[in-house]
């Protein structure tokens, strides 16, 4: 499980965009969000550097936890 701090959150559309933006590139991800606390948790087999990069791309700052 990887775990990141994402800033700029506020509301199930960034929920569902950052969702869709890592099972995009790894459909087998599972992705929990915290909107409460800007945490992001994944089961993906995607590298950290490219997590953080996808989450970038959709506008939120993200940085492993």
């Amino acid at each position: 499980m990887q775990q990141f701090t994402v800033q700029g959150m506020t509301c199930g559309h960034c929920v569902r965009a950052v969702t869709q933006a890592i099972t995009a590139q790894d459909p087998a991800a599972q992705v929990q969000i915290d909107l409460a606390v800007g945490k992001v948790e994944t089961d993906s087999n995607l590298p950290p550097e490219r997590i953080v990069q996808l989450i970038s791309e959709e506008g939120y700052s993200a940085t492993p936890a």
